[in-house]
């Protein structure tokens, strides 16, 4: 919900000029209160040809862009390994932050990210954009109100198919340093889904492979979750699974279950329903990455943009913080570690 009073236009600019710097340009011209001023990128010649098919001028380095003035927020889009690396330079120059998931690929980057942030006194978000689907809308007020009482069980699933040409499309893809595997990278999203629905983890114990691939790191992942409230779940995590399905969240409680497919409700049965075995209503089929990283909806990603403008007018946090992309990049790096070394790993918060 917008903040009451006058609303402050606010100057973007993107760091990146790949797939998801497309989504991210489109989600801010559908905002009133923003505007895309400048973009840059690591490579002159793609940046030039980025900004020109946006209408805006590519500034020739990070530090150029960031001196501008009419950049207020920064939206960081570059390789996930050097997301904490831009965003602490542009926390330092008091830009907000619009940063990718994850945070960055360790915890060590996500805390200096934070803390950089918090020192300059800069809104940081961690793009979540999944959280503002109204199915998942919807399923966090269902458990708000205890509407399925204790919970018992929740499953993430992510079962996409990238092919070896998606990896082999840039050669930071695919690698420990500046991707991580399908769950870091096309699993994310739902591992903080999961977190966010039953909250803090307790104990991971995972299984990880490179089932179909030539890469680094793996391509499918399992692991089962041990949450501090006593329920358990499960994550999956594939980028072999031919053709690619949509991502799905079950949530279970004692008073019942919720189903979510790509942002959509699609069982709801509760013991305080008049059916509870009724399937939930059919809704209108969104857009899905199951198949390839740009079939994504931007509306989701500008309405994520536009709570951090909301929060930077009302001086809150945004929905989603740097907070929140610390706490799914910690269950996804102890699912790794679980793989690694065959045991189970402990987790404090």
């Amino acid at each position: 919900m917008s903040h009451e009073g006058t609303r402050v236009s606010r100057g973007f600019g993107i760091v990146g000029t790949g797939v998801i710097a497309t989504i991210h340009a489109d989600a801010i011209a559908t905002l009133p209160d923003a505007r895309l001023v400048a973009v840059t990128g690591r490579a002159a010649g793609t940046a030039q040809a980025f900004a020109a098919a946006l209408g805006c001028p590519a500034e020739p380095d990070l530090a150029a862009l960031l001196a501008r003035r009419d950049v207020e927020v920064v939206c960081v889009c570059v390789p996930n390994g050097l997301h904490a690396v831009i965003g602490v330079q542009a926390a330092r120059a008091g830009k907000h932050l619009a940063v990718e998931k994850p945070i960055d690929v360790s915890l060590d980057a996500a805390d200096r990210l934070i803390d950089a942030a918090r020192t300059a006194g800069v809104a940081l978000t961690v793009i979540s954009q999944h959280r503002f689907e109204p199915g998942l809308v919807e399923l966090k007020r269902l458990l708000d109100d205890g509407a399925l009482g204790r919970l018992v069980l929740g499953e993430a699933s992510t079962k996409w198919y990238r092919t070896q040409a998606y990896y082999d499309s840039a050669v930071w893809r695919g690698t420990y340093a500046m991707d991580g595997g399908s769950l870091m990278n096309q699993g994310f999203h739902y591992v903080d889904l999961l977190r966010w629905c039953l909250g803090p983890p307790a104990e991971v114990t995972a299984v990880c492979a490179t089932q179909a691939h030539q890469i680094q790191v793996e391509d499918t992942a399992l692991a089962i979750v041990r949450f501090a409230s006593g329920a358990l779940g499960t994550i999956l995590s594939s980028t072999a699974a031919f053709p690619g399905f949509p991502q799905r969240l079950e949530i279970t409680g004692t008073r019942g279950t919720i189903i979510v497919e790509d942002g959509r409700i699609v069982r709801r049965s509760l013991a305080a329903d008049t059916d509870p075995t009724a399937p939930a209503a059919a809704a209108d089929a969104g857009r899905s990455a199951a198949a390839g990283p740009a079939a994504l909806d931007i509306a989701l990603h500008a309405a994520q943009l536009a709570d951090l403008l909301d929060a930077v007018q009302a001086g809150r946090e945004p929905a989603v913080s740097g907070q929140s992309g610390r706490d799914a990049l910690e269950i996804v790096l102890a699912v790794y570690e679980s793989s690694r070394t065959g045991r189970p790993v402990q987790l404090s918060s």
